[in-house]
């Protein structure tokens, strides 16, 4: 309260209303006592919604919410992928002192992730569209809380120092796009377990896609196709064409282990090493990283003996 009451006066809130400090710490008091009584609804944000005890104006009622459940990147950053539980939980004096975030500010966060985790792990429909409805956030928010749900399912590894350059925003695009591409949801938006889950159906015919690297005949044409589409297109060429192969077979090997949960977890430790550096050590641009795949998606599709069929 006391660090409370000298931000206040910092504010030059005295000279403004004409009051005494004990007036302030005195109405401080109050807001404090407000909110730990306003603090359990927010728990459940439709109660707070519904509730006629606090008189509290709806777009105060938004902000409310809001801001209890905003979290600091430098958090999330150090628990994203990691199971919501007491053990992570025992490790927050460390992520305080790593952070520089107050320990009850780091338990406030967690334990927000994980009741929400806990409301929509189990429920059908649209990921994004259930923690929205359940706790009425701003579509951004909804968003980035469906990217800490899908991490914190799947088990994702985010710690390792190769992926400490990535930011919660890069993993949170990453988790739309698997959402509305890789997930049971993406299939069909009322299966019991809706956009949380990994599609395994089609994970395991992920493994189809082996032929495109043992097949030599089916290698050497799929490269030929890339090549040809690519000639004069991308600024490494000549980098990409002799290493076609051995990017081409870390791609398609880490598709086709994802059936395993241990590889799963690993998913982004793989592209690190298998995809990205080797594109990095070769100076590729983002551009030529997006025509490249681009090219080498439709280059595939065309090959005869491998076709691949769009779901309708």
């Amino acid at each position: 309260v006391s660090d409370a009451v000298s931000i206040r006066m910092k504010s030059g809130i005295l000279e403004q209303f004409g009051t005494t400090e004990d007036v302030l710490e005195s109405d401080t008091m109050d807001h404090y006592r407000t909110f730990q009584m306003t603090e359990r609804l927010l728990h459940h944000p439709s109660k707070l919604v519904n509730q006629v005890l606090f008189q509290i104006p709806p777009h105060r009622q938004a902000m409310l919410i809001e801001r209890y459940y905003a979290f600091d990147e430098a958090f999330v950053r150090e628990v994203l992928g990691k199971k919501l539980s007491k053990g992570t939980k025992k490790d927050l004096d460390d992520v305080s002192a790593k952070t520089g975030i107050t320990l009850k500010s780091c338990r406030r966060q967690f334990d927000n992730f994980k009741r929400v985790f806990k409301v929509v792990e189990e429920m059908k429909g649209p990921l994004v569209e259930n923690v929205q409805c359940n706790f009425l956030l701003s579509d951004k928010l909804a968003r980035d809380y469906a990217a800490i749900v899908f991490f914190a399912n799947s088990r994702f590894e985010t710690g390792k120092k190769k992926l400490q350059y990535l930011t919660f925003e890069d993993f949170a695009f990453c988790a739309c796009q698997l959402i509305q591409n890789w997930t049971v949801g993406a299939v069909d938006n009322m299966v019991e377990d809706m956009d949380v889950d990994l599609d395994k159906e089609f994970l395991q015919d992920l493994k189809d896609l082996k032929i495109l690297i043992t097949d030599k005949d089916m290698l050497d044409q799929h490269k030929s196709l890339v090549c040809t589409g690519l000639r004069g297109k991308i600024q490494v060429f000549n980098e990409m064409e002799g290493n076609f192969k051995n990017l081409s077979r870390g791609l398609i090997n880490i598709a086709a282990k994802l059936t395993n949960t241990k590889d799963v977890r690993d998913f982004f430790i793989d592209l690190v090493e298998k995809v990205i550096e080797p594109c990095k050590a070769d100076r590729w641009l983002i551009s030529d990283v997006r025509a490249f795949l681009t090219q080498y998606t439709n280059s595939a599709r065309a090959l005869d003996g491998f076709k691949y069929v769009q779901s309708s």
